[in-house]
């Protein structure tokens, strides 16, 4: 069988919500947030050092604001980006004076200690925002729009369940999890394949089961590619 085609590719997935509720919502409330830019422009600083920090905080699918919650962080990182490039340009283009600098950046939303501050060399001798913070913000709004992409495609797979000879596989989207359901108790082998894999007995759901990511969904598909041919 075509193990691609027995669980479709993806991240954990959003379950039991109607998003479209939500979706309104977000499309107003980050109208509001773009109506008071010059709050946000002030923060471009926090959001590049938190960049890392960002990349690392892992929204859960489980949670019904999840991709309210990647939209608006995209939305934030996207104009702290901006606004790191536009505080080099003006940094840039008035070199020759300090004054200037400073006036420059407070005119596109610094305050004037924040203006100060990135006025400031670094241990480079570098004033602004230094290359390495635009390309980890950069890099942070790529993986958070992949992310997305994974999390809105998700919303639309279906609960199904594939049958094989020696049990069955069910993409439960209700739970959030991949289950493997066997005929009977499965021998030692392959109740060690299930563990080195990340899957766990469930008395309540009397399935092998974890949450449903993407490498779930590799492990899935290696498992069963291995019952399949008995290579254990």
């Amino acid at each position: 069988s075509n193990m691609a085609s027995v669980i479709p590719f993806g991240q954990p997935i959003l379950v039991g919500h109607h998003s479209e509720g939500r979706d309104r919502r977000y499309r107003a409330r980050i109208g509001h947030t773009m109506s008071k830019g010059a709050d946000l422009l002030k923060k471009a600083d926090y959001y590049a050092r938190r960049a890392e920090s960002t990349n690392n905080y892992a929204i859960s699918a489980d949670d019904p604001d999840a991709l309210e919650k990647l939209r608006e962080r995209i939305a934030a990182l996207k104009m702290a980006q901006e606004r790191m490039k536009a505080a080099n340009a003006a940094i840039r283009k008035h070199k020759k004076s300090a004054d200037e600098q400073q006036a420059a950046l407070e005119a596109i939303g610094f305050t004037a200690e924040q203006a100060v501050e990135l006025l400031k060399p670094d241990f480079a001798g570098r004033l602004g925002f230094a290359p390495f913070q635009l390309t980890n913000n950069n890099a942070t709004i790529k993986r958070l729009e992949d992310r997305l992409k994974v999390l809105e495609k998700a919303q639309d797979l279906e609960d199904r369940t594939t049958d094989y000879a020696w049990g069955s596989v069910r993409e439960n989207k209700e739970a959030n999890r991949i289950q493997f359901i066997f005929g009977g108790k499965p021998d030692e082998t392959v109740r060690k394949l299930m563990k080195a894999n990340g899957f766990r007995w469930s008395p309540s759901e009397k399935a092998w089961q974890r949450q449903w990511t993407a490498n779930a969904v590799y492990a899935a598909r290696d498992v069963i590619k291995r019952i399949e041919t008995g290579k254990l």
